[in-house]
């Protein structure tokens, strides 16, 4: 045994062990985000049963069986349930009854014991809708205008057609609200703009108080244009409704304006259910979201997440490299580079919240400002770029990596041989030439590797993005066709803290635990896939420069 000891085979198995452990737990984890996020997108049944209430009154329910747990008799009976005294277990369900509008309450936990036979009738049907949640309930009439068209075995098909064309009409509401009308506001605020600075400066004459009044004209006629062309729209799409019959027998009214979507599940095969999964999912990635972020997609806050890496991304890349060579290459060694040196490696430690701080009082207020004050007079007191935003997150998260990438790009530096200088030199070469044409290349992997890390870092931070530009819903992306095209200054949503956001601000936390799921899913996939990126590019330039040295 002595012996073994001594030997270290104890401790290599220690490493392997703990080893194992760390991968069984990471691949847990993401088993469990893949099935739960995943599993939020599946058209499940939905059942129809009855439930006796405490009163002794028979309550028909219909709903989406979304969990079931064993739990003590006794603590059941200490909430007021009136259960068997021999009774030891006993298994209470969750229902997603949906109906917010109607009963108050979408989800409800019902005990065993008092619900009776599970049926899954086929003509029961769900609805998505723009808001108060999800409908369940049985199609009895399809109305136009207020009269009838359609009922009994004919209305489903009838109504699948007029929901898709209210679909479409709806789609060209949002596109000319968010797109037409959004552009010729932006318009009319360039020509405020335009006649403000030329008041500040002092320039302004009557020819050019003419001329802003002829563009502020012709863009007012261009919107009420547009404004006749959206009511017409709006009074189309709100033409036809239907009536659904809920579990207590009432008839609610619907307007197909109001629904996103609608299935049968109990009435769909599997090939059906895999199409509408499928759809589901392209929706939630390239949908708006809705009610307080627990409805809807989530392409914003995806979008906002991939063009602030990027931003970032160049930021800190040059900054980062140059600052590595030197402090390698060029930086006279003695005590003030070791302080550099430990100052850079403790930078990496400070949590990001303080680098949030920081950004706040630092790039936005005194950077923003400065900005305002010198660029954008004509827009003040309302902040340009003094308010937080896309560049100052971005810049925020840059500080925030940087020590990652000087560590990284010194570590590759470092490993470059000095007979490689040594050759270069000795073939007539400059010391600057050596170092941009043979040991720069030859340290680009490690280059890219901070990078990587960087990425990796950056996409999944959430604290210092609270205060520095990242909001729970943002209205128009940072990219559009307005001049500059790329507007640095807007807020935009992020992954990270949409799942904050839903997850722990969510007034209704059961209809959001599915969405955090699929959306942590939709964040890891993210992160990936920018990692592999980075990783093909790396692996590219270190095949391109091995090649190039023998």
């Amino acid at each position: 045994m002595k012996q073994w000891w001594k030997s270290g085979s104890p401790w290599i198995w220690l490493n392997g062990g703990a080893v194992s452990i760390s991968i069984i737990m990471v691949f847990g984890l993401l088993a469990l985000i893949l099935v739960r996020g995943f599993g939020h997108f599946w058209p499940h049944n939905v059942v129809s049963t009855t439930f006796v209430q405490p009163n002794g009154e028979v309550m028909q329910v219909i709903g989406e069986l979304r969990k079931s747990e064993t739990l003590t008799a006794q603590s059941l009976r200490e909430a007021g349930l009136a259960l068997p005294a021999d009774q030891v277990l006993a298994t209470r369900h969750l229902f997603k009854m949906g109906n917010r509008d109607v009963t108050g309450r979408d989800f409800v936990y019902m005990v065993d014991n008092f619900l009776g036979e599970w049926t899954y009738p086929k003509n029961i049907a769900v609805f998505e809708r723009r808001e108060w949640g999800d409908f369940y309930g049985v199609p009895a009439r399809l109305l136009e205008s207020g009269q009838t068209v359609a009922e009994g075995d004919a209305l489903w098909a009838d109504f699948q057609r007029r929901l898709d064309r209210s679909n479409r009409l709806f789609d060209d509401i949002r596109r000319i609200e968010r797109h037409d009308i959004g552009n010729v506001n932006f318009r009319l605020e360039r020509v405020r703009l335009d006649q403000r600075r030329a008041e500040l400066r002092g320039t302004l004459t009557p020819e050019m108080e003419r001329e802003f009044a002829a563009r502020r004209q012709a863009l007012d006629q261009e919107y009420a244009a547009i404004q006749d062309r959206l009511n017409a729209l709006l009074a189309d799409v709100r033409r036809d409704a239907i009536v659904m019959q809920v579990a207590d027998g009432r008839e609610v009214t619907i307007g197909l304006d109001r629904i996103v979507n609608a299935w049968q599940p109990n009435n769909m095969s599997a090939v059906s259910k895999v199409g509408f999964y499928i759809k589901s999912f392209g929706d939630f990635i390239f949908g708006y979201p809705r009610e307080a972020n627990t409805e809807g997609g989530i392409f914003p806050a995806i979008f906002g997440t991939v063009v602030m890496v990027l931003v970032m991304s160049i930021i800190v890349t040059p900054f980062g490299v140059l600052a590595a060579i030197y402090l390698r290459e060029y930086a006279k060694q003695g005590p003030v580079l070791k302080a550099v040196r430990i100052s850079v490696y403790n930078l990496a430690g400070v949590p990001s919240i303080v680098f949030g701080v920081f950004g706040l009082g630092f790039f936005v207020y005194v950077l923003g400002g400065a900005i305002d004050s010198t660029f954008y007079p004509e827009a003040l007191p309302a902040p340009t770029f003094g308010t937080p935003g896309l560049f100052w997150a971005s810049l925020t998260l840059a500080l925030l990596t940087l020590p990652v990438v000087i560590v990284s790009t010194e570590e590759g530096l470092a490993r470059i041989p000095s007979t490689i200088r040594m050759g270069s030199l000795a073939l007539g070469a400059t010391k600057g030439e050596t170092l941009w044409k043979v040991v720069v290349p030859l340290a680009t992997p490690a280059m890219m590797t901070g990078l990587i890390l960087a990425i990796a870092r950056a996409a999944g931070e959430v604290a210092p993005l609270m205060l520095v530009g990242v909001v729970k819903l943002a209205p128009t992306l940072p990219i559009d066709g307005n001049f500059p095209f790329i507007h640095l200054e807007r807020k935009i949503m992020h992954l990270g803290f949409h799942i904050y956001d839903v997850g722990f601000q969510s007034p209704h936390a059961e209809a959001a635990e599915a969405l955090v799921y699929a959306t942590a899913l939709i964040l890891v996939l993210l992160i990936v896939a920018l990692n592999l990126s980075a990783i093909m590019i790396r692996n590219r330039l270190r095949e391109k420069y091995r090649a190039e040295g023998d």
